[in-house]
């Protein structure tokens, strides 16, 4: 009984937070990137990104903690870093990738706005769209080769 409820869970945060990584890329940065003035840009920028990434965060915990908590009940551990975990071993490396962007998002950001992208708020968005599209391809790939693997798929 417990399994099904952590998978459901889990399924759970992944939705809301691959489906808000999403929601963010291909609605709110077109968006942004068709409002003329820059400080629009930022102000409406900020506004969502502040409200989206609490719930990206309490998401990858959820996320997190249930599939740690699966990976130890089931004690599939071996299969991490094998063909036969390349879904586990995928949902973690990028479940990884996000927690790092999360904890140092300053930096990150100090990286993309770095030099004359400081001052041309176009370029800034431009930087960021084409990593939320990153972002967002790699997270889809997790889930579909996630789910391929854990029902029978080619790597079983």
């Amino acid at each position: 009984m417990l399994i099904p409820l952590l998978i459901g869970v889990h399924v759970l945060g992944v939705v809301l937070w691959i489906g808000g990584v999403s929601f963010v890329t291909m609605i709110v940065f077109p968006m942004i990137m068709r409002m003329e003035g820059s400080i629009e840009k930022v102000i409406f920028f900020q506004g969502v990104e502040h409200r989206f990434a609490k719930i990206a965060k309490l998401c990858v915990i959820i996320v997190g903690t249930t599939g740690v908590w699966l990976l130890f009940i089931t004690d599939r551990w071996d299969a991490l870093f094998t063909m036969h975990g390349i879904g586990i071993t995928l949902m973690l490396l990028v479940w990884i990738f996000y927690v790092l962007v999360l904890l140092f998002e300053g930096r990150f950001f100090k990286i993309i706005f770095k030099g004359e992208a400081q001052q041309d708020t176009a370029k800034i968005f431009l930087r960021l769209t084409v990593f939320h599209w990153v972002v967002m391809g790699l997270s889809l790939l997790a889930v579909f080769v996630g789910v391929i693997a854990g029902h029978g798929g080619i790597w079983s």
